[in-house]
């Protein structure tokens, strides 16, 4: 596991993960350009039988925690990875994996032969105790598994930072950070730095909670949620084009109208056992599934 923080000064309130209420920051702006159509959801692409088969590999190994193969069935991490094109031998940044690396556990071990991870984590905030048990938890979680985890490089997300050498990388993906980051008002920065790190036609893969379009977008996604057209516009505003989206991780039960937001639903439950009954049966939230492209030609 190779650590390299590249942005050391950039701290990060402790409401990431959690998500608590917000700090005084300005959110992006919404983009003014007449946004272009979005393409509707297309049929599944033709299925990559040896790539599905080394995720499927990896999703029952034993290096896997029994809760976290549990939320396989709400997540569909085998149809999100292929549906964002993952191929074992290609350079791929995870961005803001967490402090539990859900997805960092299944992207290493299908990576560590023909391919390479980076994981763009958090940068060190001396002084926050949640960035800081934040960061000890996920390098434990690498460390104790170094055959698996060995060749994973750690960069650190911040403003002008490289959360991989410019121009390197494959594919960049973000699973429900969208909406934090919007918080924090770092959202068209965040993005800026994919791109930087994408190589020209490299894939950008975003998952997040998806708002409910009749109601208008707070910039500062105090529930959680992400209206589906703000956030493509946002991406797009920094040289990316839409390709493709799915609807692998949505959920029709998702009312998302809840008194304390997403996190009210599982697996966060913030209303403890009040109505967690109706909550269960609802399920986890409602999420939009993007996939874009760097433009050839657009600028790092």
């Amino acid at each position: 596991m190779r650590w390299r923080f590249l942005f050391p000064g950039f701290a990060v309130a402790a409401l990431i993960g959690a998500c608590a209420s917000p700090p005084n920051s300005h959110a992006p702006p919404p983009p003014t350009a007449t946004p272009a159509p979005s393409p509707a959801p297309s049929p599944s692409p033709p299925r990559d039988a040896a790539t599905a088969a080394a995720i499927e590999t990896v999703l029952a190994s034993e290096h896997r925690s029994a809760e976290n193969r549990a939320r396989d069935a709400r997540r569909h991490p085998l149809e999100t990875l292929l549906f964002f094109g993952l191929k074992p031998d290609m350079t791929v940044v995870e961005v803001w994996p967490g402090a539990d690396g859900w997805y960092t556990e299944i992207l290493a071990p299908l990576l560590a032969e023909h391919g390479k991870l980076y994981t763009a984590q958090l940068a060190p905030a001396p002084g926050n105790a949640f960035v800081t048990s934040s960061l000890k938890s996920f390098a434990d979680k690498l460390a104790a598994h170094p055959v698996l985890y060995g060749k994973v490089e750690v960069t650190a997300l911040g403003a002008g930072a490289l959360i991989a050498p410019a121009g390197s990388a494959d594919l960049v993906l973000s699973f429900r950070n969208v909406h934090n980051w919007m918080s924090l008002g770092i959202a068209r920065e965040t993005f800026q730095a994919m791109h930087r790190a994408l190589k020209p036609g490299g894939i950008l893969g975003v998952v997040d909670h998806r708002g409910d379009p009749a109601k208008p977008q707070d910039p500062r996604a105090a529930s959680g949620y992400v209206n589906e057209e703000f956030a493509i516009e946002l991406i797009r505003s920094v040289g990316f084009e839409l390709v493709d989206r799915s609807e692998i991780n949505a959920n029709p039960k998702d009312t998302k109208d809840h008194p304390q937001g997403v996190w009210t639903l599982p697996p966060n439950y913030r209303l403890g056992n009040r109505d967690r009954e109706k909550y269960e049966a609802i399920g986890e939230s409602d999420r939009f599934t993007l996939k874009f492209r760097k433009k050839n030609g657009s600028a790092n």
